[in-house]
């Protein structure tokens, strides 16, 4: 028998590597955040206090050294699972966002190109007001040929937004648990 230690257990070189720079990752997307977001992960004093440091910083060598820091900060930390779900769940509220925007978009852009669609519009938010409705489309199409500021375009986005956030506020009380 030889008294080698045995490797094979161990994470190669290339493998604490790609921890390190994984770790490294979540620091640099910590300095992304917004102060409400920040103050909801639970985070050492330290690194926070790097990460806030980092935020304030405006030079890229800098930051990037700063960044790195953090890293090695991060290598500290027992496990940064709970820190890497909480960035997840910032994500994924974001990506719901844009999907959000994108269907108000779309319904603005076919309301403006496609007559029949206001129909089909007012049939999906019968709460709508029609006339207004109509209203901000005319005044909309008047504004692009005459190449005026876009004060109506920006109306009809807002009325789609209101109509479109309050079924959302409607559905997610629904889908609420009774206390």
């Amino acid at each position: 028998m030889e008294d080698t230690p045995d490797f094979d257990d161990l994470p190669s070189k290339s493998q604490r590597k790609r921890d390190m720079d994984a770790l490294q990752d979540i620091g640099s997307e910590l300095t992304e955040l917004n102060e409400q977001q920040l103050a909801s992960i639970d985070l050492p004093e330290n690194l926070r206090d790097a990460v806030l440091v980092a935020r304030g910083m405006k030079h890229n060598e800098a930051r990037r050294r700063q960044v790195q820091y953090i890293g090695k900060l991060m290598r500290q930390i027992d496990d940064p699972a709970p820190i890497r779900s909480k960035l997840d769940g910032f994500l994924s509220v974001s990506a719901e966002q844009t999907a959000r925007l994108h269907h108000i978009e779309r319904w603005r852009e076919r309301l403006l190109a496609e007559p029949q669609s206001v129909s089909e519009f007012i049939a999906a938010y019968p709460e709508a007001d029609s006339q207004q409705l109509r209203t901000l489309i005319r005044n909309t199409a008047e504004e692009r040929a005459r190449a005026k500021p876009a004060k109506h375009f920006r109306a009809l986005f807002q009325m789609i937004r209101d109509l479109v956030d309050a079924r959302n506020r409607v559905k997610t009380a629904a889908d609420a648990p009774a206390e």
